[in-house]
């Protein structure tokens, strides 16, 4: 018999395009950022003021669903 404890599995929520997120520690006055695609625990953002050809890389486990 194992000693040791199982560690609970790490869930990653779905991020899918079109939803918005925020960042951690993201300050309260910054809108949230709308989900372009993630792939590989990377995520491309946007902020809709940007417009749809400037975009943001950022790692997955930063970004919270708004």
């Amino acid at each position: 018999m194992s000693r040791h404890r199982a560690q609970p599995a790490k869930v990653i929520p779905l991020l899918r395009p079109g939803s918005f997120v925020t960042l951690e520690n993201q300050p309260s006055d910054l809108p949230p950022f709308q989900v372009l695609e993630c792939r590989g625990g990377r995520c491309w953002v946007r902020q809709q003021s940007w417009g749809q050809t400037i975009h943001w890389e950022v790692d997955h486990g930063r970004l919270r669903a708004a």
